[in-house]
């Protein structure tokens, strides 16, 4: 998957989870601002659509992974002067970021296929009395 890629097996386990959640966490938010520019506490919010545990984010990553974003090119941000109470920035995915996240989508449906196939063949073996 873009920028995905290369995680090693074994050594800094938090590490790794830290980064696939990152890694995960991106594409995620795209496909809500795919949808609407938001606030980071909306997008935040919007999270357990995703599979993410509701309640249990870390805002840390999240406006880490938007300040990464926003860095490549992929959103970018402003300050929303209409709001009432405190300013809050507004994302927006830029066209860059409706093509990074069409290269995670044909990825995520190419690893699908993969994984079906696995699993076809691993459940054959179980019918026919293997493993």
């Amino acid at each position: 998957m873009p920028g995905g890629r290369g995680q090693g097996r074994g050594r800094g386990r938090g590490r790794g989870r830290r980064r696939r959640v990152m890694s995960f966490l991106q594409p995620c938010l795209l496909v809500m601002l795919h949808r609407s520019p938001a606030h980071g506490y909306n997008l935040l919010n919007g999270l357990d659509e995703f599979g993410f545990l509701p309640g249990q984010q870390d805002p840390s990553l999240l406006y880490r992974a938007l300040r990464e974003m926003e860095a490549d090119g992929l959103v970018t941000s402003a300050w929303n002067a209409d709001s009432r109470g405190p300013q809050r920035r507004v994302y927006r995915i830029t066209p860059e970021g409706e093509t990074y996240l069409q290269e995670w989508i044909t990825d995520l449906k190419q690893t699908r296929r993969e994984i079906d196939a696995l699993l076809t063949a691993y459940e054959d073996v179980q019918k026919e009395g293997g493993l």
